[in-house]
Formats: structure tokens, C-alpha cells, sequence
């Protein structure tokens, strides 16, 4: 098999598995709306695979009619991609948030990717009614024109809407961490593709060089990587939604109770542990480490800290470290320190890390924090 019969056959398989996965992020039962927004997304670039498997398979050649009806199907539908990462990544991080009728103007601008269809219509329309010439060559040549060039409107929607993505993740407030790092990685994903498509499109639309790069690689690759996102996207973005419903439907089954004994005996040595023994100035520390210390099972400690004292254990140490660093601001002069170093010296082991567990704590952000504090010094 010739390379182009793998890499058409690949790009059959990836189209047949997006299909597939977004079929069941869409139809399936009690999956939340963001998962329709995803379903959505791996379709449009399912069917961008598609376009490009049947373009450059040899079967559709013995079906003239089929060949000719494509001309009418738009299968590369691009502009909304940008605004559905977005949407995706804003209903994801906010639980509150719901798509309305005014999020519908953010999917107009696909009319860009139906113009070569609309032109196909109309020039059989006309020609049909007897109104346009039977020379279809004018018609052709602008759609091909039209088809390099309209990438760039594509590529340049797509890169707005993942850096405004970028924006909301660097503000948006979850204590949902699994989730966040998996919106990060979704968002790391498509910021290499653009980068990818970037480096291709460059030439592509160079009239000089379109040919060239055609005839030498054709649209593979910037397809190869399509596969791949509709692979990653749909199992790990479907996996994610059984994880969580598994994590809640745990979280349901109310736990037995703590005996007030086992209370009175964890919290002091957890308070003596932060207080005076100052555990929390370790980067590196987890419940393993904190269990060691204090020699108690780590059951009983998580079991104390969420049901008694209602906190994770990442907030329950968090929440010394920034007195540290509040206590730190207070006692330095502005000069003397930055931010970062701050963060470390109390305990934080990432400015990121530090930034949201702030925010989240204090509902501002250091920076905001250190102003006021200087506003009322």
C-alpha cells in the first residue's frame, strides 16, 4: 500500500472514530452539557477528515453522482471551533454557567466555511434557469482561490478563542483540580496544532509555493495531528465525566461518623503538626508524610479533616501558608521581597499553585492582597 492509501485510510478511521465518540459525549444519558460542546467539537474536525479521505480516495471516482452531490455538502466547517473551546473551557471551570441565545452570534462567522457550496448552487441554479453560461472554469477557479485563502480568517478565529481560553483559565476560581489540569492539557493541545497549522498554512498561502507543498505533502500534515486530537479529545475528554460521576456517586454514601475521642485526639496533633512543628513550610509534604509524623492512619486524618473541619487537605495547608506569606508582607519591607519568593519561603512549591490557592482563600489575587495592604499601611 502506497503511503497516501495509510494515510487515507488513517484519515477514514480517525473521521469513523470521531463520529463514534461524539455520538456518545452527545446522546448519552445524564452527561452535562459541556459534553455536548465537545461532542460538537470532535464532529466538525471528524468531518474534516472525512473531506479529506474521500477528496483523495479513488472509490468515489466510480460513483460520478456521489462525486458530483459533494460539491453541495460543506464537511469543513472551522470557524466554530474557536468559539466552542471557549465555551467548553468556561463550562467546564464554571458549574453556574449556561449557554444562551446570546452566544448564538459567535457561530455566525460559519458562513465563511460555506461560500465554495453556496457558489457550487449557484452556478447550477443559474446555469439550470438558463440565466448563467454552462463554463463552470470561472466558477472553479474562484473556489479554489477561495479555499486557500479562507484558512487564514479560520486559523486566525481558532488562535483568538484558545488565547481567550488561556485568559479564563488563568482567572477561573474550581476546586475541582483533576479538572483544571485537564482543561490546561485541552488547551495545550490546540495551542501545538495552531502552531502546526501555522507553519503550514505560511507556504500554503503563498500562490508560488500552494502548488508545491500540495503536490509534495498534500493536507496531511495538518490532518495526522487532527487524528490525533480526536483520539485524545474524545476518550480522555469521555473519561473524565465517568470519573467525576464516580468520585460523586462515592461522595453520596455518607461516611460512618468520627467518635468524638478520635476528634480530640487528630486535631491537636494536626494543629501542633502546622503551629509549632511548621510541616507546611514543606513544598514537598502530602498526607503520607503528614500521617508519618503525627503516626495515625491517613484514613482517619482525610476522614477528620473533611467531615469535622470540612476541609480538603490542600486547603487545610494551604491556609497556614498564606498566613506565612500574609504574615511575610506584613513584616517586609516592599523592596526586599517579590512574590515568588514569598510563596516558596511559605511553604508553595509553584507561583500557579500559589496564585489560585490564594484567590480561593482570600477571593483576590497577591497582588491585589499586597496593595490594599500597602492602601492601609
Amino acid at each position: 500500500m502506497h503511503f497516501s492509501g495509510i494515510f487515507g485510510t488513517l484519515m477514514l478511521l480517525g473521521a469513523l472514530q470521531g463520529l463514534i465518540m461524539s455520538a456518545l459525549l452527545f446522546f448519552a444519558k445524564k452527561r452535562p452539557a459541556r459534553d455536548r460542546l465537545l461532542a460538537v467539537l470532535i464532529l466538525l474536525i471528524a468531518m474534516a477528515c472525512l473531506n479529506l479521505h474521500i477528496a483523495m480516495a479513488s472509490w468515489p471516482d466510480a460513483i460520478p453522482l456521489f462525486r458530483f452531490l459533494m460539491n453541495f455538502v460543506p464537511l469543513i466547517i472551522i470557524m466554530p471551533l474557536g468559539p466552542l473551546i471557549y465555551l467548553y473551557v468556561r463550562s467546564s471551570l464554571d458549574p453556574t454557567f449556561t449557554i444562551t441565545r446570546s452566544h448564538r452570534p459567535l457561530f455566525y462567522t460559519a458562513i465563511i466555511d460555506i461560500v465554495p457550496q453556496l457558489a457550487a448552487m449557484v452556478f447550477v441554479g443559474g446555469m439550470l434557469a438558463g440565466r448563467l453560461s454552462k463554463n463552470p472554469e470561472p466558477w472553479t477557479i474562484f473556489i479554489d482561490t477561495y479555499n486557500v485563502y479562507s484558512d487564514i480568517p479560520r486559523w486566525l478565529s481558532t488562535t483568538v478563542y484558545v488565547y481567550l481560553s488561556y485568559r479564563y483559565l488563568s482567572v477561573a476560581r474550581t476546586d475541582n483540580e483533576k479538572r483544571f489540569h485537564w482543561i490546561k492539557q485541552f488547551l495545550q493541545v490546540f495551542l501545538v496544532f495552531q502552531l502546526i497549522w501555522l507553519i503550514y498554512l505560511v507556504p500554503y498561502v503563498i500562490p508560488r509555493y500552494t502548488d508545491w507543498l500540495l503536490n509534495m505533502v498534500d493536507w496531511y500534515p495538518v490532518y495526522i495531528p487532527l487524528v490525533v486530537l480526536i483520539y485524545y479529545l474524545g476518550i480522555k475528554g469521555y473519561m473524565m465525566t465517568a470519573e467525576e460521576t464516580v468520585a460523586i456517586q462515592k461522595a453520596v454514601t455518607s461516611p460512618a461518623p468520627i467518635p468524638p475521642s478520635v476528634i480530640d485526639e487528630v486535631v491537636p496533633l494536626l494543629i501542633k503538626a502546622m503551629e509549632q512543628d511548621k510541616l507546611y513550610l514543606n513544598p514537598e509534604l502530602n498526607l503520607s508524610l503528614l500521617a508519618q509524623h503525627v503516626r495515625l492512619p491517613q484514613k482517619t486524618i482525610s476522614a477528620v479533616l473533611n467531615q469535622h473541619l470540612q476541609k480538603s487537605f490542600n486547603e487545610f495547608v494551604n491556609e497556614y501558608r498564606i498566613s506565612a506569606f500574609k504574615e511575610k508582607i506584613a513584616a517586609a519591607q516592599q523592596e526586599q521581597f517579590t512574590i515568588l519568593s514569598l510563596a516558596y519561603e511559605s511553604g508553595f512549591n509553584s507561583l500557579p499553585t500559589f496564585q489560585r490557592a490564594f484567590r480561593n482563600n482570600t477571593g483576590m489575587s497577591p497582588r491585589e492582597y499586597m496593595n490594599n495592604q500597602n492602601k492601609t499601611a
